[in-house]
């Protein structure tokens, strides 16, 4: 997606709706491919899709360890999902995916990275619908679906604490075209785990 898809949103809404009308479309393909996969039929399908959280989270982890960013979303390091994943896949008997040949997020500017971590936070807010269907397969916050539970202060309010952040950051409009396509590729990095795992 070019920058100008990028600001075709209002120029009145904020950063954070921009990028959701502007990622609407892939997310929605991304999101319907992965209930194609059956996630809730059974404990094994629930673990494919744990992996490709664990792959995602891999990914990006080290986003979260990174000083620049967490000037501007601070607390950033306390939202971390890669070892409760990591637990969850543990409780479940599964080993943890091959290690990546390089981290997709190494590297990244600025603003691509604030694209990635959109799309790894708000897959919270889905994740609290998730986590109430994980409950058939008994599974809760206290096995196989602990990255999937509500932090204490309540998946919307953690939502806004962060999309507040990021939509207060300063930057041109380079960087805003930035962000639109780090979401993008963190939103076709999920969809090629999603393959891996499913196919």
């Amino acid at each position: 997606m070019n920058a100008p898809d990028a600001l075709s949103a209002p120029l009145a809404a904020s950063r954070s709706q921009r990028l959701k009308a502007a990622t609407h479309a892939t997310h929605d393909r991304l999101d319907r491919r992965i209930m194609a996969g059956d996630i809730f039929a059974s404990r094994e399908r629930f673990a494919r899709f744990l992996r490709v959280q664990y792959r995602f989270h891999r990914d990006i982890d080290a986003l979260y360890a990174d000083p620049a960013l967490d000037a501007l979303l601070p607390g950033l390091d306390a939202r971390r999902r890669l070892s409760q994943i990591a637990s969850d896949l543990g409780d479940l008997g599964q080993p943890l995916p091959p290690p990546a040949t390089a981290p997709a997020a190494a590297a990244l500017p600025l603003a691509q990275a604030l694209g990635w971590l959109y799309v790894a936070e708000g897959s919270n807010l889905g994740g609290s619908v998730l986590y109430k269907l994980a409950a058939k397969l008994g599974l809760d916050r206290g096995f196989g679906a602990r990255h999937l539970a509500a932090p204490a202060d309540g998946v919307a309010r953690h939502w806004r604490q962060f999309t507040a952040a990021l939509d207060d950051a300063t930057l041109d409009a380079q960087q805003e075209g930035d962000v639109v396509a780090g979401a993008e590729a963190a939103f076709r990095r999920v969809r090629g785990h999603v393959e891996e795992e499913f196919a």
